[in-house]
């Protein structure tokens, strides 16, 4: 599946955030009636932040998704990573499921 990746530049060239953004067949809580748009990866430098440049490089993601036929945007973040939830919430994502993951080790045969 097609994906992109978008970077914000300081004025001084300096590489200051960026978002992957790839097509999914489907993801949690979305219409898989349609290929969906997906934030595979989106960081901004500490002091970037609140200044509208992740807002910027998730407009450029969601426009490239729409180009792409994608009606929907998805994304994930960690349980304890309270910072990306309230940028993911300011920018209109909505909470969609909660997962715990498990493992167990195997004793060798």
């Amino acid at each position: 599946m097609p994906a992109i990746n978008f970077v914000a530049e300081a004025p001084n060239g300096e590489i200051v955030g960026f978002v992957e953004v790839g097509l999914r067949s489907h993801a949690d809580g979305c219409d898989p009636a349609h290929p969906v748009g997906f934030v595979e990866g989106w960081f901004v430098s500490e002091p970037h932040r609140r200044a509208g440049v992740g807002r910027a490089l998730i407009a450029a993601a969601e426009q490239w998704a729409r180009a792409h036929g994608c009606r929907e945007m998805a994304s994930d973040t960690p349980v304890e990573n309270e910072p990306s939830q309230q940028a993911h919430r300011a920018l209109g994502y909505e909470v969609v499921d909660r997962c715990v993951n498990y493992r167990k080790p195997l004793d060798p045969a």
